[in-house]
């Protein structure tokens, strides 16, 4: 899993690229615990589209990094997630945590 990141207009803007599943969870979650650093204020969009697999442990990577931009007081938003990746997301409920642009 690879993760890239910019800001844009005050918004963080993460990239997902790779499977997420158990073997690269916790090295993705210090990765993005990196780019949403505690100095960070802003909202996050997290940019799906080149995820080619995830299973629960990707589902427990979001929701975690979900809480701590909540925490701030911002907003967190999923985009672009293909169809398999979509369903997944869809049926654990998570969209009514973290808003799909």
């Amino acid at each position: 899993m690879k993760v890239t990141a910019y800001t844009q207009d005050g918004v963080l803007n993460l990239e997902l690229i790779g499977e997420l599943d158990h073997h690269v969870a916790e090295q993705t979650r210090k990765e993005l615990d990196n780019c949403i650093s505690s100095s960070y204020e802003g909202d996050v969009v997290i940019n799906m589209s080149n995820v080619s697999f995830m299973d629960s442990s990707g589902l427990g990577v979001l929701l975690g990094r979900y809480k701590r931009v909540a925490a701030k007081g911002n907003r967190m938003y999923l985009y672009g997630a293909n169809k398999t990746v979509d369903k997944l997301l869809k049926m654990s409920g998570i969209y009514s945590l973290i808003e799909r642009l």
